[in-house]
């Protein structure tokens, strides 16, 4: 589980551990290893998760929600230099 900068091999929605130190990059980070995980996690998103998500859409409807809101919806703002806000959600 990924609790705002702590990793726990617990649980995992998308990213491994691994996947998340080699997407994260760093000076360390071997390029062609980044790379592999970049690719892996865009296959998972076109394969599987979107697979899970008509599941979740056509059998509960409050899960798919759930995920909707948390992946779609801006999760905070912040101000930007010049006094305007800014958001990453996907959208």
């Amino acid at each position: 589980m990924h609790t705002r900068g702590t990793y726990c091999m617990a649980r995992r929605a998308l990213l491994t551990d691994r996947e998340r130190e080699l997407i994260e990059g760093g000076d360390t980070v071997d390029e062609d290893l980044r790379y592999q995980a970049i690719s892996r996690v865009r296959r998972k998103i076109e394969d599987e998760l979107t697979t899970d998500v008509d599941v979740l859409q056509e059998n509960h409807p409050d899960l798919y929600a759930e995920l909707r809101k948390v992946v779609c919806e801006p999760k905070s703002t912040s101000p930007s230099s010049e006094g305007e806000t800014t958001s990453d959600s996907m959208q």
